[in-house]
């Protein structure tokens, strides 16, 4: 008997009608205009709020996977907390996660890779009502064929927790990572865009130092920094704006950032 963590923000977030989500995704995805990439992303940061809000930004990462749908076949997915603290990073003990879009198998040998790290537990609770990793799922059922996951909610874990287990499931073209978190949170239009402009140059320049006001992930982006510096990634802005861009009114508004990490290309390396 399979345990299952049901979703649980379908119907709020998302569209819970399998087929008005599989269209609303198709739409974002067919409006996406990434800069044309020389590789696929090894890891991307998306953001986590209602589809209305940012999903067009989301797309915008998401569709520069089109071309790994076959090859990418397991995803190290990291959000924030935002109902149940925790205070490393924590799995959820199920064997797959069920969105309206099917399930997705938990990958129990990676699990199995970082068992036994004193920064990883098993955190059920953690996972029930958390929406950052659930909202990055229909996307990904979307733009690759089969994958397994590897859900990590974290919570009080420094960059260097983060950054070990990361090492540990690297991996090769086979492994995306997948950073989820939101910019900066109910300041007005204009502060909210200067706040996180900051920001994003924070992340383009490998400042693994983020705090909570800049982004609620930020200590999963703190990790991925770490490891995406030490690894040679090259960081690429693909969207900056905020709900008052998309759906929402001007007076408090929520940032949003894609931004994807690759491989550096030859050329890349003799430059640095």
């Amino acid at each position: 008997m399979q345990s299952i963590r049901p979703a649980a923000v379908s119907g709020m977030f998302y569209p819970d009608d399998p087929g008005e989500l599989a269209a609303m995704l198709r739409d974002f995805l067919a409006e996406a205009r990434p800069a044309p990439m020389a590789r696929v992303p090894k890891a991307l940061i998306a953001p986590h709020a209602g589809y209305i809000y940012s999903g067009s930004v989301a797309a915008s990462a998401y569709a520069l996977l089109r071309p790994a749908r076959e090859s990418i076949t397991r995803v190290i997915l990291i959000g924030p907390v935002h109902r149940v603290w925790t205070p490393g990073l924590a799995l959820p003990g199920v064997d797959a996660f069920e969105t309206p879009l099917g399930r997705v198998a938990v990958d129990q040998d990676a699990i199995a890779a970082i068992d036994g790290m004193r920064q990883v537990q098993v955190h059920p609770a953690a996972h029930a009502r958390e929406h950052s990793l659930e909202v990055q799922l229909p996307f990904l059922q979307s733009v690759l064929d089969d994958f397994t996951l590897v859900p990590l909610a974290v919570g009080g874990a420094g960059p260097e927790a983060v950054a070990e287990v990361l090492e540990a499931l690297w991996g090769g073209a086979e492994t995306l990572i997948v950073a989820s978190s939101d910019l900066s949170h109910f300041l007005a239009y204009d502060q909210a865009q200067h706040v996180d402009r900051a920001t994003v140059h924070e992340i383009l320049v490998f400042n693994s130092h983020l705090v909570g006001e800049q982004a609620c992930g930020c200590h999963a982006i703190n990790g991925l920094l770490l490891a995406a510096h030490k690894r040679g990634l090259v960081p690429h802005l693909l969207d900056l704006r905020n709900s008052g861009d998309t759906a929402g009114d001007r007076e408090r508004v929520v940032g949003y950032a894609a931004i994807a990490f690759t491989e550096a290309l030859a050329e890349d390396r003799h430059v640095h």
